[in-house]
């Protein structure tokens, strides 16, 4: 801590230093100190070297030395340099993200293919040293490699890096003060010293310190002088090589670049997929289809063995390339997806969300079509407010594609993105784009529909159109020509019942689901017995909390009368209730019988007395003559009384046309049809009272007249009810009870009114006598004609 102070001190007095100083990492046998840092001008992490001259002086050659040689030695292997400061107190090395390798190597977390890569990587670059750029690096160990954040493997601890060109090279006169040199020097340096390289061949000393290497990656420490020549833990296809790079002698000594090339032999140890992948993989736009296809597959199956770093940092990068802009298709993408889920959000919205919002862009239907399919893998990294504005709107032009497998794909989408929408976005633009695909052309599109619209009811807006959206939607799906439609209606009815009031489950979903029940499919009948059954169970659960009747309650008249228009509620047969009303009018009645009017021919209707026996009185058909009002409603079929609308009225309203006829059949059933007043208004305002004249036919009651009309009766069908026979027939028997008994029996209402107004005081009734005196004999078939 008391070195980061001084160091940032002396940043603040020295060069600018475009970066920023983080946690210090721990790092062994190296003279640099190692922080993380981040670049100040976009915060992009990278890692900070830093050497203290005052501390090491001794070692300043060293450090300059290894300053010079990363700057100007290029390679993909070697540490990658972004920027150095020297001042008179530090000098800064600010390089790509690293870490040591020693860490994963101590935790023993690099499998053998990881490690054979790995080594294959450094491998290239000590050739590469040896070889091309004709120089020893001389420090080649385990604290010499470090890890990128792509999981590759970069070669560092350039201090001694000299080329054999130089006659005054570094390594030779500061070679053994690097730490621990004796420990990795070669047998010929740690006897000779390091100017006995220039008898030797140039890569005899790299060749001993990679050896080394191996035997500490695949054996997770540090290597000592007694396991020097083991092989344990090294690949069995190894040994031989390695032996040969620990060779005493020098110049037999295994080059690296010979044991690399011996590696790389048909089923060697450098023969592995994860090797050739990592090779390929640069050059994949440059591929032919049938070698790009060979490469994802062998990619497929290495992939648990490959670094998560190096596939979002190396493989990611490039694949995205070729998706984009080098023809990949959807087989490049179906990796890119595979690699995507183990990324973290962060970095997944940094590398992959931009390219999956241009590539729904893209019109191309392969992309589009793979892109629906990994949608699933994908919703759970994207944003809401990104799927809702940028790629919402680009995939809604795949619900009107002329290809059905396009909009059949998007139709399935949208249970995928309906949890990232708006409500504005799913209540407006989404219903609209379905309610056009439940009328596609292709039967397995509309049924997708259907249960779509079924899935992401409960998505929908809380209101009225989303009952009458998805009533609408199922009711015309169950007359879908499709089976699988209309079971697919009637599994989304009995999902969402819970989603309709009871009032729309009773008037428009149950008649609706009444013809499934009879479908010609035993798939749909069965199906509509089950929704059927739901519904009903809903229905008749509301019915319990409904009370027994809406009517108002009943009252009683001003004069403590009930009303005629009562309910039995004892009666609890299916015509009781009518029979029970016709009873009740009947004992409710009082008063006098009053006379009909007269009919249509003008003669005068027949009182019936009170003491005529009941096996006279038969059904009458109906005939001109007087009639009860509700008789004579029902036959003629009289215009019923206008009525009040109720709610009773309402509903019958909207009856289909089977009501209608019954209607017809039954007549105009007002209210008042089953409240038909027992006699006329007229009579019953206008009537007046007459006084009753005294019964008096001279003598003794004519007993046998009576008898014979009962055998008459049982003789010849009785009359009508209240027709008389023709008058020619008439006798004066009968003209004479006509004219002694009452007195007014059979008067018309025009004559009661004109009694009423000319004499007013006749309504005082007189006493009833009754006249004992025998009458003439006289015919008895008319004799019960004055009972009618």
């Amino acid at each position: 801590m008391d070195f980061l102070k001084s160091a940032v001190a002396s940043i603040s007095k020295g060069p600018p230093f475009p970066y920023t100083f983080g946690d210090r990492v721990t790092l062994d046998q190296s003279i640099w100190a190692l922080y993380n840092g981040t670049r100040k001008e976009d915060g992009s992490d990278c890692s900070i070297f830093t050497f203290d001259i005052a501390a090491s002086k001794s070692r300043l050659p060293l450090a300059r030395n290894a300053v010079r040689k990363m700057r100007t030695l290029r390679h993909p292997g070697v540490l990658r340099v972004y920027d150095t400061v020297e001042s008179d107190t530090y000098i800064y090395i600010a390089t790509e993200r690293v870490t040591p390798l020693d860490w994963s190597v101590r935790r023993k977390s690099l499998s053998a293919e990881t490690s054979k890569w790995g080594l294959h990587t450094v491998a290239n670059t000590i050739s590469f040293i040896n070889d091309e750029a004709f120089s020893v690096h001389g420090n080649v160990r385990l604290t010499s490699v470090y890890t990128s954040q792509s999981g590759e493997w970069r070669l560092g601890g350039f201090e001694i890096l000299s080329s054999m060109k130089e006659d005054d090279a570094v390594i030779y006169a500061m070679g053994s003060i690097t730490p621990d040199s004796g420990k990795y020097a070669p047998p010929e340096v740690a006897k000779s010293g390091w100017d006995t390289i220039k008898r030797h061949p140039l890569s005899a000393a790299d060749s001993y310190g990679f050896a080394l290497l191996a035997f500490e990656v695949f054996n997770g420490c540090l290597i000592n002088s007694d396991l020097i020549g083991e092989t344990k833990n090294l690949p069995s296809t190894m040994h031989q090589s390695y032996k040969r790079l620990l060779n005493q002698n020098p110049k037999t000594r295994l080059s690296v670049s010979h044991f690399k090339e011996q590696g790389r032999r048909s089923g060697n140890f450098f023969d592995t997929p994860l090797i050739k992948l990592s090779e390929g993989i640069e050059s994949l736009g440059l591929k032919n289809d049938g070698e790009r296809e060979r490469f994802l597959s062998e990619l497929d199956e290495v992939a648990s063995e490959f670094p998560e770093e190096f596939f979002s940092a190396k493989v990611l990068p490039e694949l995205l390339k070729s998706v984009e802009f080098g023809g990949g298709g959807p087989k490049v993408f179906a990796s890119v997806m595979k690699i995507g889920a183990r990324l973290p959000d962060e970095e997944y919205n940094l590398k992959l969300t931009p390219v999956i919002v241009r590539l729904f862009a893209n019109p191309d239907r392969a992309i589009r079509v793979c892109l629906l399919d990994h949608l699933p893998n994908m919703i759970e990294h994207l944003p809401p407010k990104i799927v809702n504005d940028k790629i919402f709107p680009q995939m809604v032009t795949g619900f009107a594609d002329v290809a059905p497998v396009v909009r059949e794909q998007t139709v399935k989408a949208v249970l995928t993105i309906i949890s990232k929408l708006s409500d504005r976005t799913v209540n407006g633009e989404l219903l609209k784009h379905l309610a056009k695909t439940s009328n596609d052309e292709q039967p397995g599109i509309r049924t997708n529909t259907t249960i779509c619209l079924g899935k992401i009811a409960r998505s929908l807006g809380v209101n009225q159109t989303r009952q009458k959206v998805l009533i609408a939607a199922f009711c015309r799906s169950l007359r879908d020509p499709f089976v699988h439609a209309r079971n697919a209606a009637l599994l989304a009815l009995a999902a969402t019942s819970d989603l309709f009031t009871e009032d729309d489950c009773a008037t428009k979903v149950l008649p609706a689901l009444c013809p499934s029940l009879i479908d010609k499919e035993k798939l749909v009948r069965d199906q509509a017995s089950k929704t059927f059954d739901v519904y009903m169970l809903r229905i008749r659960k509301h019915a319990t909390t409904l009370p027994d009747s809406a009517l108002p309650p009943v009252s009683t008249s001003a004069n403590g009368v009930m009303p005629r228009i009562g309910t039995p509620q004892n009666d609890t047969g299916w015509a009781g209730w009518a029979i029970s009303s016709f009873t009740n009018k009947l004992a409710t009645a009082s008063g006098e019988m009053q006379a009909k009017p007269t009919n249509a021919k003008g003669t005068v209707g027949e009182a019936r007395p009170s003491c005529a026996p009941s096996s006279i009185s038969t059904v009458r058909p109906p005939a001109a003559g007087p009639v009860s009002q509700l008789h004579r409603q029902a036959v003629t079929g009289a215009p019923a009384p206008v009525l009040t609308r109720t709610t009773t009225d309402q509903f019958f309203t909207d009856a289909q046309d089977e009501d209608d006829e019954i209607d017809l059949a039954w007549g105009d059933t007002g209210e008042d049809f089953f409240d038909a007043p027992l006699q006329p208004e007229a009579a019953i305002e206008t009537q007046p009272l007459v006084p009753a004249s005294r019964f008096d036919d001279g003598g003794e009651p004519d007993f046998e007249g009576w008898l014979k009309a009962q055998a008459v009766a049982k003789s010849k069908p009785p009359l009508p009810k209240g027709l008389s026979k023709p008058s020619g027939l008439n006798n004066g028997r009968q003209n004479a009870i006509r004219s002694t008994t009452t007195g007014h029996v059979g008067s018309g209402s025009g004559a009661k009114k004109l009694a009423q107004i000319a004499n007013p005081a006749s309504r005082v009734t007189a006493p009833k006598t009754i006249d004992t005196k025998p009458k003439e004999p006289s015919g008895d078939d008319d004799w019960g004609d004055a009972w009618d």
